[in-house]
């Protein structure tokens, strides 16, 4: 019995050759807070860093959701050399925190400006952005993304799971809860996600869920309070990245296109939906039905 007993302590400790310890760290490190101020609006939430070598560099990236920087994004209207008109899609640059923890303790932070190089609506798309830090060599570790060899990559019901995020902003950077999936496939506004009682509130919007050996699953982007939150489930966020062109984000092991490849990519699909105006009452439809955004305002 007394070997049994140790072998169930050594068991639950390791997750795959990596203590708790040391996964929590992990998850701490590729964890930052995403501040989104522009003239007259500002949020926070979460997001998740990717790290990726870019001819000889290592170039930080953020996934985090769309709704969390959407109050950056801008339409102009630009006059061609023949006389015709079309509409220009701008983002201002939002700005990334990272908390400094050693020793389980905060000693600092780094914050880093950062542009939208992608951005799927959160009312007609995926509600995915992925950004890019501008200073080179701003993240160290990058987050490991979770692959089953089946095709839909589906995370049982009942897994336990971790979430980080900034829970109240930048307040709560790097807060961590835990959870399971509580049921796939949930179907909101014609977007699928899967259902989670990982703790959220608002600030959680972009963080990352992940398994307990912290491979990650999903981005946590809706909430309706007593652990009933969503998340956009990895098999959704691979559908993205190859619809965006940009499926090198989650493959550690695929060549990263130049800079100046990266940054001419646009940064939404051509007559997306997104293009068409937001009306006030669409807005407040996002609002008030359930579940709902989970950034700060």
């Amino acid at each position: 019995m007394k070997y049994i007993s140790l072998l169930l302590v050594v068991s639950t400790t390791l997750t795959f050759g990596k203590t708790t310890k040391e996964v929590v760290e992990f998850l701490q490190d590729i964890s930052v807070t995403i501040k989104s101020e522009n003239r007259y609006s500002k949020s926070e939430g979460s997001g998740v860093l990717i790290v990726k070598k870019v001819e000889g560099e290592d170039v930080t990236f953020v996934l985090t959701a769309a709704h969390v920087v959407d109050n950056l994004r801008s339409i102009r209207t630009v006059v061609d050399e023949d006389g015709g008109t079309r509409k220009v899609v701008e983002f201002k640059d939002a700005q990334v925190v990272k908390e400094l923890v050693e020793s389980g303790r905060r000693v600092g932070e780094i914050k880093m400006d950062a542009q939208v190089i992608k951005y799927s609506d959160y009312t007609h798309g995926h509600d995915i952005a992925l950004l890019m830090v501008r200073s080179r060599d701003y993240g160290k570790v990058g987050a490991r993304f979770y692959k089953q060899s089946d095709q839909d990559h589906i995370v049982s019901i009942g897994t336990p799971l971790y979430h980080v995020g900034s829970l109240l902003g930048q307040m709560g950077a790097n807060s961590m809860t835990t959870g399971i999936v509580s049921q796939v496939g949930r179907i909101a506004d014609g977007v699928e996600f899967d259902q989670t009682t990982v703790t959220a509130f608002p600030g959680s919007s972009g963080g990352g869920v992940y398994l307990t050996n912290g491979q990650y699953v999903g981005m946590l982007v809706r909430g309706a309070g007593e652990n009933f939150n969503l998340m956009a489930p990895i098999r959704r966020i691979y559908g993205w990245a190859e619809e965006s062109g940009v499926p090198w984000i989650l493959d550690a092991s695929a060549k990263t296109p130049p800079l100046k490849e990266i940054e001419a990519m646009p940064i939404e699909r051509s007559g997306f939906k997104a293009e068409k105006d937001k009306s006030k009452k669409t807005l407040e439809r996002v609002f008030t039905e359930l579940p709902f955004l989970i950034k700060t305002y």
